[in-house]
């Protein structure tokens, strides 16, 4: 029986929980003909290993960083893709055209309505990397006022402003150094990496909206668990990762997948094993 192949790509990557979140869909879905692997990729090989794909391979995750570096190498993107110059997921097709989507902009939105979040008046992003430019694209669909970015630079301040005229958002920067105001937000959507926001953890208001950390690990953050004990909303990185893995699954295997539960108590597991 020959194998379907699909893997994620990206430097560091060992970390990447994908490969479980995958393997527990295709195992619910009942596909056991297909297999799903990490490589260590980075920039300059990144051509090379696709153009290296054969005919079995049915799809590619891309983490860091190569989000933007696999552009030039696809035959199209979607516009979801081509709002933030970024594409996290590659569906190559029987005719052989490898085509762009980026899941993580619904995964967003999709993790904060499984939460009862469908609407804010305002929100705060904390962090100005590509993950808040998707923040941003998020926000778009959801926020019905002003986003307030949170950076440390003003280069990266311009580019948020930036970013958010070109999703229709209206974004106002501070400085870093005001993040703990950001905290009082209807949703505070936190983008950076690891212990960045942990001094902020002693600012978190009574009252606390809903805070979206995109990290999984460690998890929970400093930040997370001083929300969570003063009473606030908490949607965290394994949510995202889980709901934009659900949307790779669905467009590389044309299987509407059912097993997001079973995917994110695979990703506990994993987590709880590390």
């Amino acid at each position: 029986m020959s194998r379907i192949r699909a893997a994620v790509l990206g430097s560091p990557i060992e970390h990447s929980l994908s490969p479980v979140l995958h393997r527990a869909a295709y195992q619910e879905l009942g596909l056991d003909d297909w297999s799903y692997d990490r490589f260590e990729i980075d920039e300059a090989a990144l051509p090379g290993f696709v153009a290296g794909l054969g005919p079995e391979w049915a799809g590619l995750s891309l983490t860091m960083p190569l989000k933007r570096a696999i552009i030039p190498l696809l035959d199209g993107i979607s516009d979801t893709a081509a709002s933030v110059e970024a594409v996290n997921t590659v569906v190559l097709t029987e005719d052989g055209r490898r085509l762009g989507d980026n899941t993580d902009i619904p995964g967003i939105v999709a993790a904060l309505h499984e939460r009862g979040i469908e609407k804010v008046p305002s929100a705060a992003v904390l962090g100005a990397g590509a993950t808040a430019s998707s923040a941003l694209a998020a926000l778009s669909r959801i926020c019905t006022g002003e986003v307030t970015a949170y950076v440390r630079s003003r280069a990266r301040a311009d580019e948020m402003r930036g970013w958010g005229e070109r999703l229709g958002v209206a974004v106002r920067t501070a400085d870093w150094s005001e993040a703990a105001e950001a905290l009082s937000a209807p949703l505070v959507i936190a983008t950076t990496p690891a212990g960045t926001t942990d001094a902020l953890a002693a600012s978190v208001p009574d009252g606390a909206g809903t805070l979206f950390d995109v990290l999984y690990d460690p998890w929970p953050t400093a930040l997370a668990a001083a929300w969570e004990r003063g009473g606030g909303k908490i949607v965290g990185g394994l949510d995202l990762l889980v709901h934009q893995a659900v949307l790779q699954v669905e467009q590389m295997t044309g299987r509407t997948p059912g097993p997001l539960a079973a995917m994110r108590a695979a990703g506990e597991r994993a987590l709880a094993a590390r």
